[in-house]
């Protein structure tokens, strides 16, 4: 059959019938919630991307911990997984260790010679 896919779909409805297809569970149709549905208000507990971004930025690492956090971010947490899953990615939050060899390769030709 056919599903619909798009913002206004009924999320139990497309919820209901992908759980129904075996290999799809519950983080897929969340994703899917949130992606393809614009549902605002998704959060992952279990992701490995949000607990890492979750204690990149001080929070809990665990599922029962992020879920409990998130609470408070209702209705956005959308917004908050794109923010931690960000959180992850950069290295901004890292402080680099220069040194005269990462300065030389990092600019060719300046500063450096000899």
């Amino acid at each position: 059959g056919e599903l619909e896919l798009d913002p206004g779909a009924d999320r139990a409805e497309v919820e209901r019938r992908l759980l129904a297809v075996r290999g799809i569970g519950p983080w897929t149709t969340s994703y899917l919630a949130m992606r393809a549905l614009g549902d605002p208000d998704v959060f992952l507990p279990t992701d490995l991307g949000v607990l890492r971004g979750l204690e990149r930025v001080g929070g809990p690492g665990s599922p029962k911990g992020a879920a409990l956090r998130a609470g408070a971010w209702r209705p956005w947490r959308s917004y908050a997984l794109h923010h931690l899953w960000s959180a992850t990615s950069t290295t901004s939050a890292t402080p680099a260790t220069v040194t005269k060899t990462t300065r030389r390769s990092a600019a060719p030709g300046a500063g450096g010679g000899g």
